[in-house]
């Protein structure tokens, strides 16, 4: 069985976030696997060691994510790819991310692609259901429980609080939302394996691409910080006058009446 797995890397969870200049100032920050990209990692190993195959993890980015896909791969990974646009984009969007993969899988017969629900600095989750349109497959967002037999998927996903469960079959891409299982660390002897697996490097000119081909289609104008919340008001007194107040507050200083 041919598996992929599409991970980013991104900040810290327990980062604190600085903007300036209305963008995000990443000088100094800490970087780790999208947390949900973990979910995806681990149920391709599971996969993998009951189905037979392969994994490969794929990122696109610059050098510096070398240090997560090494990660992936002690976990348990068997490749890993860098499709490096470090010098050929200063940005890109979730097209620009789908149509990268897309190209990348275009000569490839994967089995199943799975990835996270959202990445945890943008949140869109567009690239998987963008990414399955553009190769013309089946896939399914927020997967919590996900079985094979043969090429037959039977699939759980997360509905708002409640699930819903799709058969389908492969080729097949999913998305991993919490609850599918529990990621393993990379042991020592994970982290030993890993420094020995090959990781590919690939780069705009390898998959024919141009930079006008990938070129965004959206712009971030501006990033900020939520507004500080103001403490609270307690109204005391009779109910008639408590009404009062609240309709005054909101008129005269809310200003939202």
């Amino acid at each position: 069985m041919n598996i992929f797995v599409l991970m980013k890397r991104t900040f810290d969870t327990e980062e604190k976030i600085a903007v300036k200049n209305g963008q995000i100032n990443d000088d100094g920050a800490e970087f780790i696997i999208n947390p949900y990209d973990e979910y995806a990692i681990e149920e391709a190993i599971q996969l993998r060691d009951a189905h037979g195959g392969e994994v490969t993890v794929i990122t696109i980015g610059g050098e510096e994510s070398e240090k997560e896909l090494r990660t992936a791969l002690a976990m348990g990974c068997d490749k890993a790819v860098l499709i490096n646009t470090e010098e050929e984009l200063e940005a890109g969007d979730q097209f620009t991310t789908s149509r990268i993969l897309a190209e990348f899988f275009k000569d490839k017969e994967a089995d199943i692609i799975l990835g996270g629900n959202v990445a945890i600095d943008g949140g869109s989750g567009q690239v998987g259901p963008r990414l399955a349109e553009l190769l013309n497959i089946s896939y399914v967002t927020t997967i919590t429980k996900l079985e094979i037999d043969g090429n037959k998927a039977t699939v759980v996903r997360d509905v708002e609080g409640d699930s819903e469960v799709i058969e389908t079959t492969l080729p097949l891409l999913v998305t991993a939302q919490q609850g599918l299982n529990e990621p393993r660390y990379p042991s020592l002897p994970g982290i030993m394996k890993a420094k020995k697996k090959p990781l590919d490097e690939l780069e705009l000119d390898d998959l024919d691409l141009e930079e006008a081909d990938v070129a965004p289609k959206t712009k971030t104008i501006e990033i900020f910080l939520p507004m500080k919340k103001e403490a609270g008001k307690v109204l005391e007194g009779e109910l008639d006058a408590q009404v009062k107040e609240l309709v005054s507050l909101l008129r005269n200083e809310a200003k939202v009446i």
